[in-house]
């Protein structure tokens, strides 16, 4: 069932290029336009059919029935502001933004039916290339509207995601970046901590202990760096995080077995739940 008649992804990378093929498959709009900086990447996208027609032309979002914003966090608060004057009144108005609050005050003023969305969905890798119509299917997407959201322009968006294929879930953009802050953006952090100690010259005997937990690692410093200086929640996951690194090297230094047992069965029951 076609919910748009066209749509305008600003950003066909990984996700905005998976978004576009996701729809496609279930038939959701009679036409995507893909919003590029780079010839290349609107070649690709059309190539894979992700998109009917790309231009690096954000004019094109002006007779658009939903643009999707579908870039990094900063990129997002700046491309909202020169699309702002182009979008029709009616427009729908979604991000994919991995932080929530402060694309969320801003964009909720710019746009009259705005709604901020995140699909816990993706992969280290990115661009294009890697796009894929499945991504989201059984994946959970967080809408995080506010007391401004037009309530048609949130039904209209859950019903997108939900025809993807995606559990949806309400929180506020706090909310969120202070829940996402310790299950995404510290495990990311962490990761890439890890690899970043890790001396060169003992890479060659890597297993996938050190593969397995350092995976993530492989995502876009850009897009990282961006979501890690927007979250404010972050620093308090760092500093819990520390003071759980110091609880165990204190175990370990006085070689208390028991209570470095007990640390670790805890961490144990907890990963458990994640099954």
């Amino acid at each position: 069932m076609r919910l748009f008649d066209k749509v305008a992804i600003v950003g066909v990378g990984l996700i905005g290029g998976s978004l576009a093929l996701a729809m496609k498959k279930k038939k959701l709009a009679r036409k995507i336009i893909g919003v590029s900086r780079h010839k290349k990447t609107l070649s690709l996208a059309r190539k894979n059919r992700a998109i009917d027609e790309g231009t690096q032309d954000l004019s094109i979002v002006r007779d658009a029935d939903l643009v999707i914003l579908a870039a990094p966090v900063k990129t997002i608060l700046r491309l909202a502001e020169k699309i702002a004057p182009l979008v029709k009144r009616d427009c729908v108005v979604i991000d994919v933004g991995s932080t929530k609050e402060e694309i969320v005050s801003k964009l909720d003023r710019l746009f009259s039916r705005y709604v901020g969305t995140h699909p816990l969905a993706g992969s280290e890798k990115r661009g294009i290339n890697n796009a894929d119509p499945f991504i989201f299917e059984g994946s959970l997407c967080i809408l995080t509207p506010t007391k401004n959201t037009d309530p048609a322009a949130k039904r209209k968006t859950e019903e997108l995601w939900r025809k993807l294929g995606v559990r949806v879930v309400f929180l506020s953009g706090r909310a969120h970046d202070r829940i996402l802050s310790f299950i995404s953006h510290l495990p990311h952090l962490a990761a890439f901590s890890l690899i970043g100690i890790a001396p060169r010259q003992y890479l060659r005997f890597a297993a996938s202990g050190l593969k397995d937990t350092t995976r993530i690692a492989a995502s876009d410093p850009g897009l990282w760096a961006d979501i890690f200086l927007s979250n404010a929640g972050l620093l308090k996951a760092v500093s819990l995080f520390e003071d759980e690194l110091r609880k165990i090297k204190s175990a370990i230094k006085s070689k208390d077995r028991s209570l470095l047992i007990k640390i670790l069965k805890g961490a144990k029951k907890k990963r458990e739940l994640l099954e």
